[in-house]
């Protein structure tokens, strides 16, 4: 049965043996003002539907989900923020940190390091949380980035976003969009993505 888990503004649903596509991305990949226009469309749609007394609208559902994910990602799609994630040394030690425990901790279907941000779809093997396995990839790839780029300070955005695959239609959706997102932001030759569906 999925659990509802809430930290900060996004919803988290998590089930035992169940599969999740994750994407987190860069703390200044996406510009302030782009921020808040999407966090004022997102109160504006739920005040309306507190404002009829009344549950949000499978349309409405479908807007904060288009919302957090096809707007926000054609934006990072776009480049934006300092994208440090395509200086090779960095991409490669993103990737490193994702395929670390693989096969140990989580079975890892398909990932991509992109220059602002991180797509990973995996299943949780043991008793792993999903919170506890996102906050291991950003906290020691965000040490060790820092160490590499000379800086300190946040590396990734505090929130990710998670979403439970239910069929295997959906499942097979993901891993394509997945494989083709560099090609679809006009990244020619990028070698940090993978796909690994068999056993």
């Amino acid at each position: 049965m999925p659990r509802i888990r809430s930290r900060g503004k996004l919803p988290h649903w998590e089930a035992d043996n169940a599969i999740y596509f994750v994407t987190f991305r860069l703390a200044d990949s996406l510009p302030q003002h782009v921020l808040h226009g999407f966090e004022f469309e997102r109160r504006d749609i739920i005040a309306t539907a507190v404002k009829m007394n009344r549950a949000l609208s499978t349309a409405e559902q479908k807007g904060l989900e288009d919302l957090v994910s096809e707007r926000i990602q054609d934006k990072l799609d776009g480049g934006t923020g300092s994208c440090v994630l395509a200086r090779p040394a960095i991409a490669d030690l993103v990737s490193k940190t994702l395929q670390h425990f693989a096969q140990t901790r989580y079975r890892m279907f398909a990932w991509c390091v992109m220059p602002n941000h991180v797509h990973v779809l995996f299943r949780i093997l043991g008793n792993c949380s999903l919170a506890d396995l996102v906050r291991s990839w950003k906290s020691y790839s965000a040490r060790e980035a820092n160490v590499l780029l000379g800086r300190t300070g946040r590396f990734w955005q505090r929130e990710y976003y998670d979403h439970l695959v239910r069929s295997e239609e959906e499942f097979h959706r993901v891993v394509g969009y997945i494989a083709e997102n560099p090609a679809k932001a006009g990244l020619k030759n990028w070698k940090w993505v993978g796909v690994e569906l068999g056993l």
